[in-house]
């Protein structure tokens, strides 16, 4: 295990942390804001806030850069298949349209503008315009961020660990043959 192992390690797990502290925050401002409303909650959003909560206690568990962390890579690989799932499933929500799709106006949009608050100003998509949609794209961009973060730590932890384990079993084999 090499220092610069250990440094990218380090520099991965900070890099996770951020990433879902953005997504958390984003997405459980929205969260007070429907209960501010009273609505129903998405169920892709409370997911979303599920795994971002998961991976920050993960990435402040293991961000000391013993062979503990490294041993991580499975528990890595799982946080990268659900950052893959969440992203798609929030990407699916307004396709290629982002900020222009019928979701987007009838809840994001409405809810994260406080329109909900204001019914007499709504007259549709143009009054809404794009309230919360600078938001809603740093959610979807830093939920990419993050599965490739973890993406990346999977495959330095199964390096780290199949060079050690590599390394061990040579040193056992040189020690039988005195």
């Amino acid at each position: 295990m090499g220092a610069a192992s250990k440094v990218l390690l380090v520099v991965l797990r900070i890099w996770q942390l951020i990433c879902s502290l953005i997504v958390l925050g984003i997405l459980a401002r929205f969260l007070h804001l429907l209960s501010d409303a009273g609505a129903t909650r998405d169920g892709r959003i409370v997911y979303g806030i599920i795994a971002a909560s998961i991976s920050t206690v993960f990435a402040i568990v293991f961000i000391a850069p013993f062979m503990y962390s490294f041993l991580a890579f499975p528990a890595d690989f799982a946080l990268f298949i659900m950052w893959l799932v969440l992203f798609c499933l929030l990407i699916t929500r307004t396709g290629v349209n982002t900020c222009s799709s019928p979701w987007f106006y009838n809840y994001w949009g409405y809810y994260w503008g406080g329109w909900w608050n204001k019914p007499f100003y709504v007259d549709g998509p143009a009054d809404i315009a794009y309230s919360g949609c600078n938001h809603w794209r740093t959610v979807l961009a830093f939920s990419f961020l993050a599965l490739f973060g973890f993406l990346v730590s999977t495959f330095l932890g199964a390096y780290v660990v199949w060079k050690w384990w590599t390394k061990k079993g040579t040193d056992r084999h040189a020690g039988t043959a005195r």
